[in-house]
């Protein structure tokens, strides 16, 4: 579960590496889990990319530590918190 405050690995090609949640966008709920949308600023980027350091974007959760039970009974964790950055559409902004 991600709340305010935590930090997330970008995977995508956008040119963020590292992001910082401000806001859950989640009714009744300000913790976040796979496929939740969060609003973030860039904590890190790479030069010369559309994405700088500061920027405020909206993401999607992609992965996150915590186990997470599926409807089949199995269960899903990943080593790292990450996300991809997506536009105003809800389209991903890296390719």
């Amino acid at each position: 579960m991600l709340g305010q405050e935590s930090e997330l690995d970008v995977a995508d090609n956008s040119g963020a590496k590292r992001i910082r949640v401000i806001r859950v966008l989640k009714a009744n709920s300000n913790l976040a889990t796979l496929g939740d949308t969060v609003v973030a600023t860039v904590k890190d980027a790479m030069p010369n990319m559309p994405v700088k350091k500061s920027d405020v974007i909206k993401a999607v959760v992609v992965r996150i530590k915590k186990r997470k039970k599926r409807k089949d009974g199995s269960w899903i964790s990943f080593d790292q918190n990450a996300c991809v950055l997506i536009d105003k559409d809800g389209n991903p902004r890296g390719s």
